[in-house]
């Protein structure tokens, strides 16, 4: 297995952690020097916080395992391009490089919707990689998805 494979594996195994606690299904892990610094899925529910992206979590411990707030040589992957919170605290944080799995075509910074990792006016450019392992990503995030939509229908007999 390739090396950017492995990381995004083990981002798909937090987003796996997400889905069993009925959170939607992200998960990202931050790189060092080819170390795993920072792991975390989604906690929106659990924490009734909705900065608790799965990018955010991650960011904060990052930067708590350096003790520092900009990561400097960090690589992010996360299973779902991340949305302009995320991609946001990215920049300020300085990460290098970020590999995602999955577009997302309703939230994404990343170049989904608008690309705030390579504009012009920010001071930091983040590079881009995008699709490693993003068929499991994007089956995992849909099957969430269709079973929320299977639980909310109202049985017939009950109108």
């Amino acid at each position: 297995m390739k090396k950017h494979e492995f990381y995004m594996a083990e981002a798909l195994r937090e987003a796996k952690k997400a889905f069993e606690k009925d959170e939607v299904p992200v998960g990202a892990v931050i790189v060092h020097k080819g170390r795993i610094i920072a792991r975390a899925h989604n906690q929106i529910k659990l924490l009734k916080d909705p900065t608790a992206h799965a990018e955010m979590i991650a960011i904060t411990q990052a930067a708590n395992c350096l003790q520092n707030e900009r990561l400097i040589g960090c690589v992010m992957y996360v299973t779902i391009e991340p949305c302009s919170m995320c991609t946001g605290a990215m920049i300020l944080a300085r990460i290098k490089e970020l590999f995602y799995a999955a577009g997302d075509p309703k939230a994404g910074a990343c170049g989904s919707i608008v690309n705030l990792v390579n504009h012009k006016r920010l001071n930091h450019r983040v590079k881009v990689k995008k699709g490693i392992l993003g068929q499991e990503s994007s089956s995992l995030i849909k099957e969430f998805f269709r079973k929320k939509r299977s639980n909310k229908k109202v049985p017939r007999d009950s109108m």
